[in-house]
């Protein structure tokens, strides 16, 4: 019997992992179920390689070519080609070879009587929030529409998503290629330096005796050093997997002065996105609240949002419930009331999250400024004091010999 990890969620909200052995995916979401828990999903357990893996796959499906799948089959839909047909279709020319698989084993479900989104949610690949919203569509018999709503909702997040690597791009390369170029003058230039003046047997500058001895007669303890980070650096990461781990870990990213401000806004602006393109489809409050929680990879505040959900549940508005987390933005809880009381919460929503993405963006886009410039200020310096500390000798030296 094999064993699988599942993210799940119990009667009070809480969100943990749990391993449950069972002969498949389904047996083991079955059992879950019957136990009362709310399951987000289920993967082969693997351990930690697995897990992190397994996320990866999980993710497999998404960008481009899924939204360039999305589009296609609610055109079929639309035409007024039934489901199982639209499926045959998709699954022989679909664009991304990698679905295709994935669509014949879909396709197979549905001719046998399961509906399109339990088919979709036991292939374990397709976002939570995209089987909720197909189930939503099949309830309601509004599947195009919510479709619209979903492939909307992909262009915007991957719009955004787009433009932060965008942004981050050139730190990246500025930082990755100043580590070369230090690299390379550490462990080749100042060695040969150092034997040149060692066989010239000359007094060196006190700048270029501290080099020497950093990068030279200590570089077994520099390696060292720099090795136990790195282990330290996988223990912290290993760690971060844990539940505890996590939330610990968060916590402490959440104080950092602009980046934690900037990190919470994006995973807010994430789950108002989500949680509005869930009611404009047509899901109810509470199960679309756990959905859009689950889908943010915060821990912190998908555990909020899910404790916000059983208030919910209990009665309270969502304004109330989300104001007892005390992670929500002051300004995203007034504009939360002001949907609610309107009636048109799945609208204002979509505003609060397109305000802290265009927020986020800006944030980004002023620390990128303030970074850049201390990056190649920085690594000037350093390279400088390399090259001077090196050459100086060999001034030393002319001005001797003249």
């Amino acid at each position: 019997m094999a064993e699988f990890l599942c993210k799940v969620a119990d009667s009070t909200g809480k969100v943990y992992l749990q391993v449950e052995p069972a002969e498949s995916v389904a047996e083991a979401r079955q059992k879950l179920s019957d136990r009362g828990l709310f399951v987000y999903n289920v993967r082969p357990r693997g351990g930690m390689l697995g897990q992190t893996f397994g996320q990866r796959r999980q993710k497999s499906v998404q960008g481009g070519d899924f939204l360039v799948f999305n589009q296609q089959f609610n055109t079929l839909i639309k035409a007024g080609i039934p489901i199982l047909k639209a499926l045959d279709l998709l699954s022989e020319r679909a664009a991304a070879e990698r679905l295709r698989p994935v669509l014949i084993e879909v396709r197979r479900l549905v001719r046998e009587g399961t509906t399109l989104s339990e088919a979709l949610e036991q292939q374990g690949v397709f976002p939570k929030v995209y089987t909720v919203s197909v189930l939503a569509g099949e309830k309601s018999g509004n599947l195009p529409g919510v479709l619209d709503y979903y492939i909307a909702y992909q262009k915007v997040t991957t719009g955004f998503r787009k433009k932060l690597i965008s942004t981050l791009i050139y730190p990246i390369i500025l930082v990755c290629a100043a580590t070369f170029i230090v690299t390379y003058l550490v462990s080749t230039v100042i060695p040969k330096f150092a034997g040149l003046y060692s066989d010239l047997n000359i007094t060196l500058p006190e700048a270029t005796r501290i080099l020497i001895a950093i990068t030279v007669t200590y570089r077994p303890y520099l390696l060292a050093a720099i090795v136990t980070l790195m282990l330290l650096a996988v223990a912290v990461f290993a760690w971060s997997r844990s539940e505890q781990g996590g939330l610990v870990l968060e916590r402490v990213r959440m104080r950092l002065p602009l980046i934690g401000e900037t990190i919470t806004k994006f995973q807010f602006a994430q789950f108002c996105r989500t949680l509005s393109t869930l009611l404009a489809g047509g899901t109810p409050l509470v199960n679309a609240m756990e959905t859009a929680g689950a889908a943010i990879h915060s821990r912190l505040i998908s555990g909020a949002i899910m404790e916000g959900a059983h208030h919910v549940r209990e009665g309270q508005s969502l304004h109330s419930s989300l104001t007892s987390t005390g992670l929500v933005p002051d300004l995203a809880l007034e504009m939360i009331e002001v949907g609610e009381a309107s009636g048109s919460l799945s609208a204002m929503l979509a505003s609060v999250a397109e305000f802290y993405e265009d927020d986020v963006n800006t944030q980004l886009a002023n620390l990128v400024a303030l970074i850049e410039p201390a990056i190649l200020v920085f690594m000037a310096i350093l390279i400088a004091f390399i090259l001077v500390a090196l050459y100086l000798p060999m001034f030393s030296l002319s001005v001797g010999q003249s």
